[in-house]
C-alpha cells in the first residue's frame, strides 16, 4: 500500500498535473491495441493509457482515494508512449506521466532506503559523468580482475532478483583498443556528439565506432566538454527538477558550437534532448537555448542515411552466406522522434545480410529504462514474448539503437539459450563491423 496521505497526493496532483491536458483525452480506445501493459494484462483498463488518464483525474478531481493499487498502475506503464501516435487527438500522454510522478514523488514520505538511493543515483551518478565513469571503472575492475568469476562460481549471484542475475551475464566487455581507420572523405559536416552517460562509459566502444563512421562519411567532429547525462531517468522517475538541472547544463555546454547537427546515439535519450524546450517554457532565455539545442537534434540511424552510409553499404561485396538480421525498435526513438524507416534503411543496404521484419518490433522490449529491474515480471513477461517471435522468423542478429534495448535483447537471448546461434547488437557496432571488418 501506498504511504502516502491521499489529500497531499490530489492537492500534489492539482499542482503538478496539467488539467487540460488531461481533458484531451476522448477514451476512444485507439490506443489500446498499442500499449503492451495492457496486452501483457489481459485487457485490463487500468493498464491502458486511457484508463490511467481516468485514474489521473479521478485522482485530481478527488473522486477516487488514493491507495496502492492505483500507484500501482502508474508504477507499470513503460512510459514507452507507443500511445501516442495512436492517438487521433494528438494527447500529451508522456508528459502526464512525467506530470503524474513527478506529483506522487512530491507527495509521498520516502523510506530512508529510497531517500538515499535516489540523492546518490540523481544527485550523483546521474548528475557528474565524472562518477558514472568511476562507477563503470568498477564495473571493468570486476570483469578483468577475475572476481567476475568467483562470484558465478560460488554462487553468490543467487541471492540477488532474476532479472539482475540475467543482466550481469550480459555486461558488455571492457572495450577493446580503438582501430585505425583512413578516413578520406572531405570534412563537409560539422556534428557535435552528445556521448550520453551510459553510452560514453558502458558502450565506449560504440561511441568510439560512432566517431569513426561519421568521420568516414565527412563530418569534422566537437565533443563539448561538461555535457551531463541527459536527464532522461530522472524525468522518467518523478524528478523533473534534477533532469531540469541536467537540461540546463547540456544547453550550457552545446550552446556556443557552431555546427549543423547535435547528433546522438541512443534512442531514450534523443526523445528527451528532442523535448528540451518543454522544460522551459516559463524562462524565455533558456527557452531560446532550448529551441537552438533541439532543432539541431538529429539520431545517429538518420544522419548516416542523410550522409550517405546506404549507398556505401550497397557498395561492399555480397556473400553466398548471409546473416538473417531483424530491427527491434527503440521506443522513444518510434514514437517522439518518428524515426522509423532510416534504420531499416540501413539495414536491407547490407548486402551481407537479410532483413526480416520483427512482427512486434513497434512494441517495447520491457527494458524502459530501469523498469526491467523495478517491474521485473512485467518485463519479463514482455521479453519472453519478443524473443518468441524472434525464434519464430529465426533471427541471428537483433538490431537495436538503445542501450537499454540492447541489454534487454541480451538478456532474451541468454533466457532463451540462443548465445550459441544469436546476437544483439547496436546498430552503429554494426555497420561498422559490415565497413571495416
Amino acid at each position: 500500500m501506498s504511504n502516502a496521505q491521499p489529500e497531499a497526493i490530489r492537492q500534489a496532483f492539482v499542482t503538478h498535473v496539467d488539467e487540460n491536458r488531461l481533458m484531451d483525452c476522448m477514451r476512444c480506445g485507439f490506443c489500446l491495441p498499442a500499449c503492451p501493459t495492457y496486452i501483457h494484462s489481459g485487457d485490463d483498463e487500468t493498464q491502458s493509457p486511457r484508463g490511467r488518464i481516468a485514474l489521473m483525474k479521478a485522482v485530481r478531481d478527488g473522486v477516487v482515494v488514493w491507495d496502492g493499487s492505483i500507484e500501482e498502475a502508474f508504477d507499470l506503464c513503460l512510459g514507452c508512449r507507443a500511445c501516442e501516435p495512436a492517438c487521433p487527438a494528438g494527447v500529451q500522454y508522456g508528459t502526464l506521466i512525467e506530470e503524474t510522478r513527478d506529483a506522487i514523488v512530491s507527495a509521498k514520505q520516502l523510506s530512508v532506503k529510497e531517500k538515499v538511493i535516489r540523492k546518490g543515483a540523481f544527485d550523483h551518478l546521474f548528475a557528474d559523468q565524472k562518477r558514472m565513469k568511476q562507477a563503470v571503472g568498477l564495473v571493468r575492475f570486476y570483469q578483468k580482475s577475475g572476481l567476475q568469476k568467483i562470484v558465478r562460481r560460488v554462487g553468490f549471484l543467487d541471492l540477488f532478483p532474476t532479472m539482475m542475475r540475467d543482466m550481469e551475464k550480459v555486461l558488455p566487455d571492457p572495450p577493446k583498443q580503438p582501430r585505425v581507420i583512413v578516413h578520406t572523405e572531405e570534412k563537409k559536416t560539422k556534428v557535435a556528439f552528445f556521448t550520453g552517460c551510459l553510452m560514453d562509459t558502458m558502450f565506449q566502444e560504440t561511441n568510439r565506432h560512432t566517431i569513426d563512421l561519421l568521420e568516414y562519411l565527412g563530418c569534422e567532429i566537437v565533443i563539448p566538454k561538461n555535457q551531463q547525462c541527459c536527464g532522461a531517468l530522472q524525468g522518467h522517475s518523478g524528478e523533473m527538477d534534477r533532469a531540469t538541472r541536467n537540461a540546463e547544463a547540456n544547453l550550457e555546454a552545446f550552446d556556443s558550437e557552431n555546427v549543423d547537427f547535435i547528433v546522438n546515439n541512443a534512442g531514450g535519450c534523443g526523445a528527451f534532448l528532442a523535448e528540451y524546450d518543454r522544460l522551459f517554457e516559463q524562462d524565455a532565455v533558456l527557452l531560446a537555448k532550448a529551441k537552438r539545442f533541439v532543432e539541431k537534434q538529429i539520431d545517429i540511424s538518420s544522419l548516416l542515411v542523410q550522409l550517405g552510409i546506404v549507398e556505401k553499404l550497397a557498395m561492399r561485396p555480397s556473400s553466398e552466406i548471409k546473416e538473417l538480421i531483424t530491427y527491434q525498435d527503440s521506443c522513444h526513438l518510434r514514437n517522439v522522434n518518428g524515426v522509423i524507416n532510416e534504420p531499416r534503411e540501413i539495414l536491407h543496404a547490407m548486402n551481407d545480410a537479410v532483413f526480416v521484419e520483427l512482427p512486434g518490433a513497434r512494441l517495447c522490449c520491457g527494458s524502459a529504462g530501469i523498469y526491467n529491474l523495478l517491474q521485473p515480471e512485467m518485463a519479463i513477461t514482455i521479453l519472453d514474448a519478443k524473443m518468441q517471435e524472434v525464434q519464430e522468423i529465426q533471427a541471428t542478429t537483433i538490431v537495436t539503437t538503445n542501450p537499454g534495448c540492447l541489454l534487454q535483447m541480451k538478456v532474451g537471448v541468454e533466457r532463451e539459450g540462443l548465445s550459441q546461434t544469436s546476437r544483439a547488437v547496436h546498430i552503429v557496432d554494426l555497420v561498422h563491423e559490415k565497413l571495416f571488418k
